[in-house]
């Protein structure tokens, strides 16, 4: 089977950092208890990979102990955590990408003045919990447009200031459309922050036009992998036969009867091994 593979594909900048910074925390103090706060990046291999090293996820912070070097994940977590973590551990880093990192920063300081904070995101996503945390004022989170429009129907927004932002891995087009309904709901009262991480943009972009030039696709990663799923979607969303799989064991070539050219892309935290492995096995197929 002919292949077509994203070029943008796989670890973004911000995993590669965090992955790095574990790398060297582990390399540089063995004997010593390694853990990270939350799953360092949402992809069961990877996690698995340092699990065998001894590095501990932890999901509580009465799960550290004082002696532990503890990593904060890429997603971010929440300012309380994080100051109860650091008031618990004598070692703690932060491996949280530069751009949750911004988008929380500009959240504090776009809504110092009390303005409501309006998320585009998953509201159980950490990276979601994280963001809210760093809101002056009251916020409201949505996932849809559908959403949104409920939240606009009881016209409790207008004449309020608000600031609009979304999780980094969103879609762009999708928040686009929001900002665009807010804008003429809101005029001036409206602040929009771009939190969207410029590679999901690129991977998104990239997927709808391979979508658009194949017969099939196939999405590989971490099933709870927010940016990953929302690849699937796109695919989807563009009419393509569409295949989700954590690893290349899960391909089953019933799903591809009859095409003759596939597109692969993966999510920003896939390894390049299991990208490797997927495009190696499809390739194989009649």
């Amino acid at each position: 089977m002919n292949v077509i593979r994203a070029s943008h594909a796989g670890f973004c900048m911000g995993v590669a950092l965090a992955l790095h910074k574990l790398d060297t925390i582990v390399a540089a103090r063995p004997g010593e208890r390694v853990a990270t706060f939350g799953e360092i990046i949402h992809n069961p291999q990877v996690l698995e990979e340092y699990a065998c090293k001894g590095v501990h996820c932890l999901h509580s912070v009465e799960e550290a102990e004082g002696d532990m070097s503890v990593l904060i994940r890429a997603h971010g977590i929440t300012r309380s955590v994080e100051a109860a973590l650091r008031a618990r551990c004598a070692r703690v880093e932060d491996a949280t990408c530069p751009r949750v990192k911004n988008a929380q920063l500009a959240i504090a300081e776009a809504t110092a003045s009390g303005r409501e904070l309006l998320l585009y995101g998953e509201a159980e996503h950490p990276e979601v919990r994280g963001l809210i945390s760093y809101a002056a004022g009251a916020s409201h989170i949505f996932s849809s447009l559908a959403e949104l429009e409920a939240m606009l129907e009881d016209k409790s927004l207008e004449g309020r200031p608000v600031v609009l932002a979304a999780q980094t891995t969103q879609d762009r087009q999708i928040f686009d459309e929001m900002h665009r309904r807010l804008a003429g709901r809101l005029g001036s009262f409206l602040t929009v922050l771009d939190t969207i991480c410029d590679a999901t943009r690129e991977r998104q972009e990239e997927a709808g036009e391979l979508a658009a030039r194949v017969q099939a696709m196939v999405v590989a990663g971490g099933k709870s992998s927010g940016n990953t799923r929302r690849l699937a979607e796109l695919a989807r969303m563009r009419g393509v036969p569409t295949v989700h799989v954590e690893t290349a064991d899960e391909l089953n070539p019933a799903d591809f009867a009859g095409v003759r050219t596939v597109g692969l892309t993966a999510g920003a935290s896939t390894p390049r091994s299991i990208i490797d492995e997927v495009e190696r096995k499809l390739r194989l197929m009649p």
